[in-house]
């Protein structure tokens, strides 16, 4: 049975940087992968935009667009109505500060840096190699296995809903393009339905959600294309970017690999062939016949004397043969080990920065957390400031009701002295109260 790679893997816009290329050639792996797999504003979802529906060159006959329209920025403003608009006005009916309240929600979270506005994940079925000899006729098949995989992976993730999902055919191999919206519900604080990347996409969901769409996938292929093909097995270890020169060195050294095992083949092929040959010539030699003159000569024909020549061109031409695969094989060997050797060292080097990656996750959680914290504690404190005004100001309009009562009799003088003595008031509440009185009798006084 034949096998098939699959890969589901969030889009990562952060590896274009120019802090991850410098990062990239500093890093023994060549790596860009960056801890956060998200589009984080308007402006990253217009590049991702250009480049899914291929925009830049026009070339829209290479693409197939098989959910949502020819603008995929469009295509997520109206999801986020769908999914946050009735979330929003609910939010700002409570509230009773306009600063306060949510205007536009894609705008709102395209201009805050600690979240995520969507996210793109891109999905392929089979290899390069794969793909290589395969007609157009084929490739366009893949459309209905896409389309399968958008309604199984709304399934799968019930907190995932797509704008917009476009395939190409115009690289080495047809994948699809998703961008949609992650979201979190039943919040107790802000808007009951919120943006909600990390929470819908962590290490363990993604586990899950890899495994459930790989067997979702290899199955619609089969359907579709009236084929028995099963998947190849799900490496282990988390997704890291290849350096792109070095895939490609690689793959073609899989290539000339291929052809001199092919090559391989037909040596032995031909070397079988002169064994055969051999016992042949054996039996031949040994039917020789000696001459009258002389016993130790023996007559042979011209056909039997082609036969043998014939035998030492095909065994000289097969030792070069095997010369030239024995420096193969060693090459092979050699480029094998060394490939072993290597795989080692990134097998080593994937998992510090998994668990550097995990670390930084927990911050990030952390962070987040903790904003949120500031964020409630900001709204108590401004709404404690509300009642320090309202009392501030009910204390001044109960001194100047006191002060008209009582100012033109000893009343007043007695009051304040008893909310003194009783500790109602203090030193400088007394000063207030005396200095305000004060003013008042000069302009008593003028009058």
């Amino acid at each position: 049975m034949e096998e098939l790679s699959y890969s589901l893997h969030l889009g990562n816009d952060k590896n274009k940087s120019k802090k991850a290329r410098k990062v990239a050639k500093t890093n023994n792996t060549n790596t860009t992968s960056l801890s956060n797999n998200a589009i984080q504003n308007h402006q990253q979802l217009s590049k991702v935009d250009r480049h899914n529906l291929r925009k830049y060159d026009d070339e829209k006959e290479l693409i197939c667009t098989i959910k949502g329209t020819s603008s995929l920025v469009e295509d997520t403003k109206n999801l986020y109505l769908e999914l946050f608009e009735d979330a929003k006005e609910k939010y700002n009916n409570k509230q009773t500060r306009n600063d306060r309240k949510i205007e536009n929600y894609f705008n709102h979270i395209s201009n805050d840096n600690k979240r995520d506005l969507a996210c793109e994940i891109i999905i392929e079925l089979g290899d390069m190699d794969f793909w290589a000899d395969k007609d157009d006729e084929f490739k366009k098949k893949m459309i209905g296995v896409y389309k399968q995989q958008i309604i199984d992976l709304e399934k799968v993730v019930p907190n995932f809903k797509v704008a917009n999902a476009t395939i190409h055919f115009d690289e080495s191999s047809p994948h699809l393009h998703i961008v949609g919206v992650p979201f979190k519900e039943g919040l107790k604080n802000g808007m009951q339905v919120q943006v909600g990347k990390s929470d819908v996409f962590t290490k363990v969901s993604l586990v899950d959600i890899q495994d459930k769409m790989r067997e979702y996938c290899i199955n619609s292929f089969n359907k579709i294309y009236n084929l028995n093909y099963s998947l190849k097995a799900k490496e282990e270890g988390r997704n890291v970017d290849i350096n792109v020169a070095n895939m490609n060195e690689y793959k073609k050294f899989k290539r000339e690999k291929d052809i001199h095992k092919k090559k391989l083949q037909e040596l032995n092929n031909k070397v079988t062939e002169l064994e055969d040959k051999s016992n042949h010539i054996n039996d031949l030699v040994d039917n020789l016949k000696p001459t009258v003159i002389n016993k130790n000569n023996y007559t042979i024909s011209s056909d039997n004397l082609e036969e043998i020549k014939e035998y030492v061109k095909q065994t000289k031409s097969t030792t070069s043969n095997i010369r030239e695969a024995n420096d193969v094989t060693i090459i092979l060997n050699k480029y094998e080990e060394d490939l072993k050797n290597h795989t080692n060292e990134v097998n080593e080097l994937n998992k510090k920065i998994y668990n550097r990656d995990e670390r930084i996750e927990d911050l990030e959680n952390r962070l987040e957390f903790a904003n949120d914290t500031i964020d409630m504690l900001e709204d108590k404190v401004s709404k404690l400031q509300e009642a320090l005004d309202y009392f501030k100001d009910l204390w001044k309009r109960f001194i100047e009701f006191f002060q008209d009562k009582f100012f033109s009799s000893n009343k007043y003088d007695d009051l304040i002295n008893e909310l003194y003595d009783e500790e109602i008031i203090d030193d400088n509440d007394l000063d207030t109260i005396q200095n305000e009185n004060y003013i008042e009798k000069e302009d008593d006084f003028e009058r």
